[in-house]
């Protein structure tokens, strides 16, 4: 390719909704509601946690940092995605792009490392009852918290300064309805070795090393929960750990379909931006709902933050 050919990319265009111009309007409504849950949703679970001494607990301290990171990701896509669903323009700057897919994988990267160190928080509770309070101490906490989000920050760096090394010179239309690494990568002229390598290799080993860390430790706690005797003994201990186990579930099986993977395998657009669809949006979403239906204690502090209440422990 002659060189005076290329040109400089300095925006991009988000096709991913383009093939619907006809439902444009009822899409924007059907996010917004489900933007709007999302936040209300997320929302109500940190005042819940916040304003109830019931849960200050680390259990409920790290499902904080959770609804945080579900208030945090679907806001990196979902305001553009409408705005591009209302103008019809669906484009985006190239600093846009990259602050968009930055705080998309640092979130979705830290959602990961979470998720691990919440599987760690059970497993403590449920196998080591009796020195729960010793291990997970509140600086403990804050430690695996913060050391949580500078994973996924620092990770999502690597990433993205490897992306948007690349050079564009094949078309900028974004095959997504926001900036990701695989589609913006299929954009590149240049060679996408190190790119795709990092997402496989730095990807691969933190995400196997998060998803090991939380199956070993579901393991521990299933064996555990199987030892008890009373019935009520495993209703109780299997609650306190079975939404976070459907959470996990959620969002590994569709996380790994979208990234575990090379560019250069068959794949479908339609699909990859349905699974796409629902872990960037639809699984936020779900996350509050599925914590709240299957946990009391949230249910109940729920009830009072709303109602303006106070927990009995606090009266």
């Amino acid at each position: 390719m002659d060189v005076y050919n290329l040109t400089t990319v300095t925006q991009f265009i988000l096709i991913g909704l383009s093939d619907l111009p006809e439902v444009r309007y009822p899409l924007f409504v059907v996010f917004v509601l489900i933007y709007m849950v999302t936040l209300l949703g997320n929302g109500s679970i940190l005042l819940a946690i916040g304003k109830e001494k019931i849960l200050h607990t680390p259990m409920y301290f790290f499902l904080a940092n959770l609804s945080l990171l579900d208030i945090f990701c679907p806001s990196a896509t979902v305001p553009k995605m409408l705005e591009n669903l209302l103008t019809e323009k669906r484009n985006i700057s190239f600093i846009g792009c990259a602050l968009q897919l930055y705080f998309l994988v640092a979130t979705m990267g830290t959602e990961v490392f979470l998720l691990a160190v919440m599987a760690y928080d059970r497993y403590v509770a449920i196998c080591f009852p009796l020195q729960y309070t010793l291990i997970m101490t509140r600086v403990r906490c804050i430690q695996l918290t913060v050391g949580t989000w500078a994973a996924g920050f620092l990770n999502s760096v690597i990433h993205t300064v490897f992306t948007f090394r690349l050079t564009f010179c094949k078309s900028n239309q974004v095959n997504q309805y926001y900036c990701d690494i695989p589609p913006v990568v299929a954009l590149s002229c240049s060679s996408t070795y190190v790119a795709e390598m990092l997402v496989l290799v730095i990807g691969g080993v933190l995400g196997i090393g998060a998803y090991l860390l939380t199956f070993i430790s579901y393991i521990y706690i299933i064996s555990t929960i199987l030892k008890i005797q009373s019935a009520e003994g495993k209703r109780k201990a299997f609650s306190t750990c079975a939404s976070h186990l459907l959470v996990v579930c959620l969002f590994y099986g569709t996380a790994i379909f979208t990234y575990v993977r090379p560019s250069s395998s068959k794949h479908s657009p339609a699909r990859d931006r349905l699974i796409s669809m629902l872990y960037g949006v639809i699984t936020p979403m779900l996350n509050p709902i599925i914590y709240s239906l299957r946990n009391t204690e949230v249910k109940g502090a729920l009830r009072r933050a709303l109602c303006g209440r106070t927990s009995p422990q606090q009266t």
